[in-house]
């Protein structure tokens, strides 16, 4: 295994990971190169045994350095951390000068699952906190932190006040699974209208509400993307449910993402069935998808437990009227959470927000007490949003009034909400803030992501700079999120500037001062502004689905990755045929196309000039006996290691250490 490969799965730098491993008794020299796999498994164990330790004491040398002795050291390392009630993970990061990756493998390895814009409380970040070498105290004097948490809890009393006032409402649905398990498709059958076709590429890009009638009664659905990058939205929704769908391919099983949904379900404390969709396919398992699921501990009902399962085929509309009279089960067998004050002021909660170019800001409001008319003021928190101006509902018809457990788009608001703040109506306004200019300043200031450690590895490290420019602010937060994931310990992406709404002079000028790459996710410039970006030479790149933009960032990467690590260019070869495929290594015919080719742990795969993912090639043949290499002109056969994405046509490049 190379170094570098090494280092990037232990998430350091090479010289890093070098100088750190005489410490855990692996003398490997300053210049080495490769390591042997047996060494480098070991490596990677005491590595991660150890990992608190060598970075404890890397504090303790940096800090010494500087002049203090071992005393004031570790004096100082135990310096107490304020932070408000609550905090997203990416502030707390900040204020302990931690990368955000670390702070969040310490959450998942003390089973919090949270994503870096995700807010925690204070327990939460104490615990985490500790771990990491910090004392973390309540900031009593933060405000904004208090004032979340109140009106979370606010809320949440409203919701579990029971008295005369209260009657039932529509029982709110999330509808959550692993991303193709065809979460969208089973809504579009329910619903009888086509959203699928309205999506880009088959995935849902926004949180989405929608009511649908069965038996006389109505039943709100909240759609949420599936995609590895809305973590946080799903988390958000499931907050706002009574009851969870979670969908699972009976083709496909229990895959990552299902595990992540069945958690955030678990964590909400709500009631939840499971579809098993996909039953109308030839591969189809239901047998097996539920075997999958008591893995988990979710035991089907007809296998002696308590959790029911309704075989569905979306496609074909089989057992969907079943799956929607078990909802109805459900609720009513729940019926005493599921209901609403409709005599006090109005309350709820945002589950998507944006700035549209014709009406403005807008929001969509989950109403969960109250009714909601027009010209009644909003507020959040102690800040005052606006007066009603319009209301439409899940169709975009208009409508006068909101009732409980209905999704209402506002319009009339000075600028957009944050996702998942509790906006309520205020009918003295005189105490509420009503100047916004520093937080509409703050909603379109540009932010970059903190992608320095050190001001050692600033030389070493490789940037993409970006600007970025959404539709909606859920989108914005996604993209921001995977793009986080994507960087490696030589390759770092800063964002120079983000935004809602379309693509501005300004940001062409921002672009051409800092070198920048624009990015339009479903928003474009005008005419004069795209000229100008011709002008400037600023290149602008347009995406409706959100795993194109992740592809074509990846490819950077990689190109950026190989010329850091000085890999010389052997040869290309053709791919011509597939001669067998398994989940990690396949076997290839291919013609040497140019240059010379031989063993390599670097194969770069492409694809109508575009590289979409790497391997090794761990054998050639040339007429069934194995050779070293294969010049220009020549066939033969590959073994190749890496994930199963090669196809006939593909371009194969070997790459090789300088």
């Amino acid at each position: 295994m190379n170094v570098t490969e090494l280092a990037r799965k232990l998430k350091v730098t090479s010289n890093e990971l070098l100088d750190k491993l005489p410490e855990l008794g692996f003398d490997i020299g300053k210049r080495a190169i490769k390591v042997d796999d047996r060494l480098a498994l070991k490596i990677m164990d005491a590595w991660k045994t150890n990992e608190r330790r060598i970075y404890e004491r890397s504090r303790l040398t940096q800090i010494r350095g500087a002049g203090q002795t071992e005393a004031e050291a570790q004096s100082l390392q135990q310096a107490e951390i304020k932070i408000p009630a609550l905090i997203t993970v990416r502030e707390y990061a900040a204020k302990l000068n931690l990368p955000i990756s670390r702070v969040l493998a310490t959450l998942m390895k003390n089973g919090v699952l949270a994503s870096m814009n995700e807010r925690i409380d204070f327990d939460t970040a104490m615990i985490i906190g500790e771990e990491l070498g910090f004392k973390v105290i309540e900031d009593k004097e933060g405000e904004q932190g208090q004032q979340e948490l109140a009106a979370q809890q606010k809320l949440k009393e409203i919701l579990e006040r029971k008295s005369g006032a209260c009657k039932e409402r529509p029982p709110v649905i999330v509808v959550m699974g692993h991303v193709d398990h065809g979460k969208t498709k089973i809504l579009d059958a329910i619903r009888k209208t086509d959203v699928v076709s309205g999506e880009s590429g088959g995935i849902t890009q926004h949180i989405g509400a929608y009511q649908v009638h069965k038996n006389g009664r109505i039943i709100t659905f909240i759609d949420t993307p599936g995609h590895e990058a809305f973590t946080a939205m799903r988390s958000r929704g499931a907050r706002v449910a009574d009851i969870a769908i979670l969908v699972v391919a009976a083709d496909d099983g229990v895959q990552p993402q299902t595990k992540e949904a069945i958690k955030i379900i678990q964590d909400a404390k709500i009631p939840y069935v499971v579809a098993i969709n996909k039953i109308d396919k030839p591969e189809a398992d239901i047998e097996k998808a539920k075997q999958g699921l008591s893995a988990l501990g979710l035991l089907p009902e007809d296998w002696g437990g308590d959790v029911v399962c309704v075989p569905v085929s979306a496609k074909a509309g089989t057992g969907i009227q079943e799956l929607l009279d078990t909802i109805l089960l459900v609720a009513d067998i729940n019926k005493e959470n599921i209901m609403a004050d409709c005599e006090r002021p109005a309350i709820g909660t945002i589950i998507e927000s944006h700035v549209d170019k014709g009406e403005g800001p807008v929001a969509t409001l989950l109403l969960q007490a109250g009714i909601l008319g027009l010209g009644e003021n909003l507020c959040v928190g102690e800040d005052f949003y606006g007066k009603v101006r319009a209301l439409k509902d899940y169709q975009a018809e208009a409508v006068s009034v909101a009732l409980p457990g209905m999704p209402v788009k506002i319009l009339g608001l000075k600028l957009a909400p944050e996702v998942g703040s509790i906006m309520e109506v205020c009918s003295d306004i005189k105490n509420f803030n009503r100047d916004l200019k520093q937080k509409q300043i703050h909603q379109q200031k540009d932010f970059s992501l903190k992608i320095i450690h050190s001001e050692e590895q600033t030389d070493k490290l490789k940037f993409i700079n970006l600007i970025i420019k959404a539709d909606v602010l859920g989108s914005l937060e996604a993209i921001i999120e995977s793009l986080a994931k994507l960087e490696t310990p030589e390759v770092k992406i800063k964002i120079i500037g983000q935004g809602l709404g379309i693509i501005t002079e300004a940001d062409i000028q921002r672009a051409e001062t800092s070198q920048a790459q624009i990015i339009g996710f479903h928003v474009k410039p005008a005419t004069t502004v795209a000229n100008l970006a011709r002008d400037k030479k600023v290149e602008i790149k347009y995406y409706e689905v959100i795993y194109h933009l992740i592809e074509a960032i990846q490819d950077k990467i990689k190109k950026l990755a190989l010329k850091e690590e000085g890999k010389k260019l052997l040869g290309q070869a053709e791919v011509i045929k597939i001669f067998r495929s398994e989940p990690s290594s396949m076997i290839i015919g291919a013609k040497i196309i140019a240059g010379d080719i031989r063993l390599t742990d670097t194969v770069v795969i492409i694809r109508k000039g575009e590289p979409i993912s790497s391997g090794k090639v761990t054998r050639l043949e040339c007429f069934k006996k194995q050779v070293e290499h294969v010049a220009e002109g020549g066939e033969c056969g590959i073994s190749y290691e890496g994930k199963p994405v090669v196809q006939s046509g593909d371009v194969l490049e070997f790459y090789e250490d300088k």
